[in-house]
This record gives structure tokens, sequence and C-alpha cells, in this order.
């Protein structure tokens, strides 16, 4: 009878350690980072460069290629206000790859937003870390834009 005792008492032990392992990845973001989403977000505004100011205009419609080694991983568009949002799934593209290897390219001519801008060349940013957050088992990576400039064709 005491052996079944200290047999279960074992077996509930190691559960229970097993348990606080799980637990402590997910909480430091391994298992978060392999359930959740890498968010891309920011603002294009009409000018070329990335100073702004309150008044500088904002730039609708333009669409955003998020380019890595030369190659378009997505595409998406700016809405009225001119912001975008492009989630991937960290299983297909690491973080420190898409913060080193990746730029936010638009290719939309600038004279679209306002005829006294270039009508060739592109606006592109480089990406930065924003924050992260783990919440239950889902992990949430937050990526902006640094800021757009001008560049020539």
């Amino acid at each position: 009878m005491a052996a079944k005792s200290l047999l279960f008492v074992a077996v509930v032990l190691i559960l229970v350690g097993s348990m606080e392992t799980q637990m402590a990845k997910a909480q430091s973001g391994l298992l978060g980072g392999l359930l959740g989403l890498i968010h891309i977000n920011g603002t294009v505004f009409c000018t070329t460069d990335s100073t702004t100011t309150s008044t500088t205009p904002v730039f609708p419609n333009a669409q955003v290629q998020l380019q890595c080694g030369g190659g378009v991983v997505s595409t998406t568009t700016t809405n009225g206000a001119g912001v975008f949002t492009i989630l991937l799934n960290p299983l297909t593209m690491l973080l420190s790859s898409l913060l080193n290897n990746c730029n936010l390219v638009v290719n939309t001519p600038l004279s679209t937003c306002n005829v006294g801008l270039p009508t060739s060349g592109i606006l592109q940013s480089p990406l930065q870390l924003v924050s992260r957050a783990v919440t239950g088992l889902l992990g949430i990576i937050n990526v902006g834009a640094t800021g757009f400039n001008f560049i020539s064709s």
C-alpha cells in the first residue's frame, strides 16, 4: 500500500513539474511566437521624405509591398487615412530575417497623391520591432515602418 502511495505522489510531482515548464515556455513567448502573428502596420504620407507634420497629407490607395531578398512576400493597399496592415505567420518568416532583410515599398507614383511630386521612383522604409505581447498561448509581434523615403528610379 505504501509503495502505491509513493508511486502516486511521484507521478503527481512529475505532472506538476511538466505543467510548470510548459507554462513558463508559453509565458516567455516561445510557444506564443509559434501560435501568433507578426503584425506590420504604418501610415504612408504623400511626401518624398519621412519628415512629417500634422499638416502632411496621407497617401490613400497606395500599394504597399513587403519585399524580402528582392521578392514580394505580401501586398496590401492603404486605406483612406493612408494606413496599412500586413499580417504574417511567424512560422514562415523569422523575425530577425524580417527586420534585417526586408523593406516596405510603395510603387504607386507619388504624383497620384500630389501632381507636383515625381511620377517615377518608389517610397521605401526599413522595419523596426515595436512590441511583443503574449496573451494566453497567442503571441503578437508588432513591427512598423521606420519612415518612408523617396528613391528615384
